[in-house]
């Protein structure tokens, strides 16, 4: 029997900003973008009364809550808190699937020989980010992943819930179809056309009509309904590639006022690669023009690297060869991990490995300082001008 842990931190974005500004606690704040084009990137609990959600367009919430407090994201915060959060992770599994900055799952199977039984795992975890982040979090413990993401959405805001193995039929039974993993708005419908209207109206139903009815996805509902997902929890080191990308908040046009937004990228970029110990040599920018058409444009390197400066001239390049003089909304840079090599045998008068280049030493200083004041402590000029920071989403770029 699997022991998975789901652990989200509650409304994190605006939990951020509850922390780092005490005259914000205990009222309604939206983290959001710019008024008319933005969406609402986080809603506190307290504004949340008032309907206002997450991707929701900021012109709509600022209607619904006038009287909401509206701060600007600030990216680098949440990047460094989440990964203060997955550090606090590692002490009890290396088994965890980051689902984004502020939610992963945790396979702890292993672990409870060393740290006690499940839900004992996750209320030390709770406390440990309550006490060291000052950050709340809410955890649902279950043998399957499936269940323990739901078990984290009852238990919010900032509690946990533990359903057992005996006990996941029955939990699920009771809830609305459109909780069950794939089933959107059409499903829902098509699915309440059937009079399957819970999850156990579509556990009690024989699988045979409920594929003969919805196809392949029929058996795929009933498993659900049942408590049966086999799916493992896969650990970020799968990763093909480490990016970094900016929506900006007006469309920017122009090479220079662009190439800041990339070289914080670029540095952002190195900087997950030095973490995660990779290096890679195909770059690949993204440009989004403000009629959302979008192309790539990559290069491959001499050697894999994992330094920001020679990530940034790459980029550079790429982007004065991609600039069509438009306006922009998007830039993004990644990079491809390289492949493992096998270690080669050494022959017996091999000459010594050459010394590591100055930029390494300067790279492992720049760490060093980041991971004791935050990533907005040292920078380049062009990126303090701009306001941008160093490392302002998740270790593997995603949003």
């Amino acid at each position: 029997m699997r022991a998975i842990i789901h652990v989200d931190m509650d409304a994190f974005y605006a939990s951020v900003e509850q922390r780092d500004n005490p005259s914000l606690r205990g009222k309604p704040v939206i983290v959001g973008g710019h008024a008319q084009r933005g969406v609402v990137v986080a809603a506190s609990y307290e504004v949340r009364p008032f309907g206002v959600r997450s991707a929701m367009p900021m012109a709509r919430a600022v209607k619904m809550a006038p009287q909401a407090i509206v701060v600007p994201p600030r990216f680098s915060a949440y990047a460094d808190a989440s990964e203060q959060v997955f550090s606090i992770f590692e002490r009890y599994t290396p088994l965890i699937e980051p689902l984004s900055l502020d939610e992963a799952f945790l396979d702890v199977t292993a672990s409870v020989r060393l740290f006690g039984e499940p839900a004992e795992i996750a209320r030390r975890i709770r406390k440990e980010i309550a006490l060291e982040l000052n950050l709340p979090a809410s955890a649902g413990i279950a043998p399957v992943k499936f269940v323990a993401k739901i078990a984290s959405d009852l238990a919010k805001p900032n509690g946990q819930r533990e359903v057992r193995a005996e006990e996941v039929v029955p939990t699920l039974a009771k809830l609305p179809v459109s909780r069950l993993w794939g089933v959107g708005p059409k499903t829902e419908e098509e699915l309440t056309r059937a009079g399957l209207k819970t999850i156990g109206d579509v556990a009690a139903r024989d699988v045979g009509w409920l594929e003969q009815r919805f196809g392949s996805q029929g058996r795929h509902l009933w498993e659900l309904s049942q408590g049966i997902d086999p799916r493992e929890v896969v650990p970020d080191r799968a990763a093909k590639s480490v990016g970094a990308e900016d929506t900006f908040e007006e469309d920017l046009r122009g090479v220079d006022l662009l190439r800041p937004h990339v070289h914080a990228q670029a540095l952002r970029v190195a900087r997950r690669l030095r973490k995660a110990e990779a290096k890679g040599r195909v770059v690949q920018l993204k440009v989004k023009f403000a009629d959302f058409t979008t192309i790539t444009r990559r290069t491959t390197l001499s050697a894999p690297t994992d330094d920001g400066q020679t990530l940034y001239r790459a980029a550079l390049e790429l982007l004065e060869r991609a600039h069509e003089g438009k306006p922009i909304r998007l830039t993004g840079v990644s990079v491809q991990l390289a492949e493992q090599q096998e270690p080669q045998q050494l022959g017996l008068f091999a000459a010594p490995a050459p010394p590591p280049p100055r930029s390494a030493k300067l790279n492992a200083a720049l760490d060093r300082i980041a991971e004791r004041f935050g990533t907005k402590a040292i920078t380049t000029a062009d990126i303090a001008e701009t306001g941008g920071a160093a490392d302002d989403e998740d270790p593997w770029g995603r949003h």
